[in-house]
């Protein structure tokens, strides 16, 4: 259902303690999404800067986590213990037409000989949530769970296209357009031009938008009611081929993998 012009508004006030919001439950999910690359492990105090707490609210919600088993501590430092995954492969489990799609896209690895991957929407940028790497390809590791923005690459932007029109503009006129590199489509007319002939034509390209050297095709998986839900796409590196041949070699391959999938799913 569109969105009205009230659900819109609702959702951009900021949230406050309520019956249907629970504050202290959400800052513990802040201090979870805290730890990660670039602060594997923090301090009490870390923590509460990061965040935006005070020492003893931080403190109280890391020795829950602990308490819960999810944090760790040794001396002063905290960190993530690998129950944390728990809580992410529970998506994934819920999703098993995943396990039904990773042969399909191993097979698309294989006679490419290109790494494939999957991911879905989530607020600003695409979340992958499965992964053929045939070799690494960019400086960013990438694997289940990563996050990259939606708006500079391939599978983002069939996500991003298959949002209704009013949704997809409200969405791309608040993002943080960043220049990855110098292709990187930043201005926002010229990026939902992008998006429009993306829903168009049906799958996506990105030419070392979101990392130099980088080329990538993606397709939309769609679910039994034509509903587009996830993406799936194929990388490969400007050295080794070209978009040329990309287009007449990947795209029908990477449209028919995508097709399966969609056919898993009852779409």
């Amino acid at each position: 259902m569109p969105e009205t012009n009230e659900t819109s508004a609702a959702q951009d006030e900021p949230l406050r303690p309520s019956d249907s919001y629970v504050q202290s439950f959400a800052r513990g999910l802040e201090v979870l999404r805290s730890f990660g690359a670039e602060a594997p492990s923090q301090t009490l105090s870390e923590c509460a800067e990061r965040v935006g707490l005070t020492r003893a609210g931080a403190r109280r919600i890391l020795l829950t986590l602990q308490t819960l088993g999810y944090v760790e501590q040794d001396g002063r430092q905290f960190r993530l213990t690998p129950r944390v995954l728990e809580l992410g492969f529970a998506y994934l489990s819920a999703q098993p037409w995943w396990h039904l799609a990773q042969p399909v896209m191993e097979e698309l690895t294989r006679d490419l000989r290109e790494s494939s991957s999957a991911a879905v929407l989530d607020g600003d940028d695409i979340v992958y949530v499965l992964r053929v790497p045939a070799h690494r390809i960019m400086s960013i590791n990438l694997g289940v769970g990563t996050r990259l923005p939606a708006y500079c690459t391939s599978m983002g932007r069939v996500l991003l296209a298959a949002l209704p029109e009013d949704e997809r503009a409200r969405r791309v006129g608040a993002m943080t357009l960043t220049a990855r590199t110098p292709h990187t489509v930043t201005d926002r007319d010229a990026l939902l031009d992008v998006l429009a002939r993306v829903r168009r034509q049906g799958w996506a390209l990105i030419d070392q938008e979101l990392e130099l050297g980088l080329l990538s095709l993606a397709a939309p998986i769609r679910d039994r009611s034509g509903r587009v839900v996830a993406a799936v796409n194929v990388s490969g590196q400007a050295q080794h081929t070209t978009v040329d041949h990309m287009m007449g070699e990947y795209l029908p391959r990477l449209l028919a993998t995508a097709d399966r999938i969609s056919a898993m799913m009852g779409g």
